[in-house]
């Protein structure tokens, strides 16, 4: 199974970053452009809510329900219920580290399904599109969790 590990440092305490993290509009904040999301039903982060959504890349319409589980003010993990991949788990944890820093850390486990739509995912959510939206979703937390609010 294909893993993609990720990290980077916040200069805000953990309570910034995991509140950041638990926010309803999250996923459209920390989806890169061109990309677009349509929210369908994301509430409040709790254990087992059930996000539904879709991704657009470009005219390509990507259908997800993913369920949150293992919440806690240290992270919470996306499970896949119903979306483009054979299977995708995203680990997202939180560490604070000295006075007011906090290192991220995301975890993505993953298989691609067979045939066509296994290219396309492979495409899609190969590693090098991961870094890039791993290295935006660094930027827009970075900015969000220094104080400022939007």
């Amino acid at each position: 199974m294909p893993t993609f590990t990720n990290k980077f440092t916040v200069n805000a305490p953990l309570t910034a970053v995991a509140d950041f993290h638990s926010r309803t509009d999250i996923l459209k904040k920390l989806t890169p452009p061109p990309l677009f999301v349509q929210i369908h039903d994301f509430g409040e982060m709790s254990e087992g809510m059930v996000a539904k959504f879709t991704m657009w890349f470009g005219p390509i319409p990507v259908r997800w329900i993913a369920k949150h589980v293992d919440v806690s003010q240290s992270g919470f993990s996306d499970i896949q219920q119903e979306g483009p991949l054979q299977t995708w788990a995203h680990t997202h944890r939180f560490a604070e580290n000295a006075a007011g820093v906090t290192t991220v850390y995301d975890t993505i486990e993953y298989t691609h399904p067979a045939g066509w739509k296994g290219l396309l995912t492979r495409v899609m959510f190969g590693r090098l599109n991961l870094k890039l939206l791993f290295f935006y979703r660094m930027l827009v937390t970075r900015y969000y969790t220094n104080g400022r609010k939007a």
